[in-house]
This record gives C-alpha cells, sequence and structure tokens, in this order.
C-alpha cells in the first residue's frame, strides 16, 4: 500500500507541469509535495533497486517496467540530494550523474503519468 502512494505522489511531482498545464488549481496542492520531492526520489530509487534484483528471482514484465519507472522518476526527483551527499566530492560523479540526468529529463512526464497508473494498480492490489 505505502509503495502505491509513494508512487503516486512521485508521478505527481514527476507530470506536474503537465498537469498544471491540464488543470491549475492543481499547482498549489502539488507545490505542497514539492519539499518532499528528494526524499520521495530516494525511496523511489530504492524501491526500484529493490524491484530489479527481484527479477533475478523470477522473470515479470510488470515488475521490471514499475522497477525502470520507479528509477527514472527516482533519480530525477532525488538528484539534488544526490549531488549534496553522494556526488559532491568527485567530479566525475557529478558528471556522469548530469548526464544521466540529461537523458532522463524527456523521459519525465510520460514516466511520472505511469508511475501514477503503476502506483495506482498497486495501491489496489491489481499489480
Amino acid at each position: 500500500m505505502l509503495t502505491g502512494i509513494i508512487s503516486i505522489l512521485g508521478g505527481l511531482i514527476a507530470a506536474s507541469s503537465y498537469i498544471v498545464s491540464k488543470r491549475a488549481d492543481a499547482k498549489e496542492y502539488i507545490d505542497k509535495l514539492v519539499p518532499y520531492q528528494g526524499w520521495i526520489g530516494v525511496v523511489l530509487l530504492l524501491w526500484s533497486l529493490k524491484n530489479l534484483l527481484r527479477l533475478f528471482s523470477y522473470f515479470n514484465t510488470m515488475t521490471l517496467l514499475f522497477g525502470a519507472i520507479q528509477f527514472i522518476v527516482g533519480f530525477l526527483l532525488a538528484y539534488s540530494l544526490l549531488t549534496q551527499y553522494l556526488f559532491k566530492n568527485s567530479e566525475d560523479a557529478l558528471e556522469k550523474g548530469q548526464a544521466l540526468r540529461s537523458k532522463l529529463l524527456q523521459y519525465q512526464i510520460p514516466a511520472g503519468i505511469g508511475l501514477i497508473v503503476l502506483g495506482v494498480l498497486r495501491l489496489f492490489n491489481m499489480l
């Protein structure tokens, strides 16, 4: 249940520009989530690694999809915390992190929408 809720919240933050363009009144609610963006991203990043490691015990297409989308959204949302705590001592890690972020940014809105859908499915035990 917690996975579904965190996934929905992360998806809302990731797809926020699209959501606000469709419903301007959603901005005030999404702005309340933004202070927690980094920590939601860290949780999604860790859960994505758990889901991707789970693939070694059994292969499930939905687990792969859920893990990949969680990784994309988690990395993008947690990037500021990652640079602050992990990448700050290594210029090479900072460059590689920025390169990965640049590649993933184009998928932020579709991944956010996908994560909302998968989060709802997970919330109702349909996934």
